[in-house]
């Protein structure tokens, strides 16, 4: 399939290739932009919570500006093609999801036919779309670190365990259980 969509491009260079799971994510985020009425998020104004962890969130990623690093994408792997983008400045949020038998093919086609054809057909023969009324995460927050008194690292305040009088980070908290 020629990429002569842009943002498409972008997908794909993040993903490594074109699949139907890519082409799924693309389609959902860009309804949810659509529907929210926004673009790419600056920053963290836009907070996506995805339902599964497959080829679909790269699309929704870079589509939408959310990642993890900014703590504004959240996996809820549910194994779903579910997807909620919610925008902060307004508090609206919008949840696509695979509608069942969406991606039936007649016959055997191979993936790129499936991927042409998911990229021509109308989302709403796709996806269910749902309007939210669901409180988003807040933003990302920078926190203190302290010191493992195991391991000697520096772990996030809040992510430190206490044992014994000792602040441990998780992975020595869970060693010495």
């Amino acid at each position: 399939m020629e990429l002569n969509d842009a943002k498409l491009k972008q997908a794909v260079d993040f993903h490594g290739h074109l699949c139907p799971g890519l082409m799924i994510g693309f389609k959902a985020g860009q309804v949810a932009l659509e529907e929210l009425g926004v673009a790419r998020s600056a920053d963290e104004e836009l907070v996506a919570i995805v339902e599964t962890d497959a080829c679909s969130i790269d699309a929704i990623q870079t589509l939408t500006g959310c990642t993890a690093g900014k703590g504004n994408f959240l996996i809820k792997n549910y194994g779903k093609q579910a997807f909620t983008v919610g925008n902060r400045n307004n508090g609206q949020a919008i949840r696509v999801a695979l509608k069942y038998g969406a991606l039936d093919f007649e016959g055997n086609v191979d993936k790129e036919v499936r991927v042409k054809e998911l990229y021509n057909k109308p989302a709403e023969d796709i996806f269910t779309v749902e309007k939210l009324d669901i409180e988003l995460p807040p933003k990302a927050a920078i926190r203190d670190s302290v010191q493992c008194a195991n391991c000697s690292e520096p772990v996030m305040e809040t992510k430190a365990r206490l044992k014994e009088g000792e602040m441990l980070c998780i992975s020595c908290f869970k060693e010495g259980s």
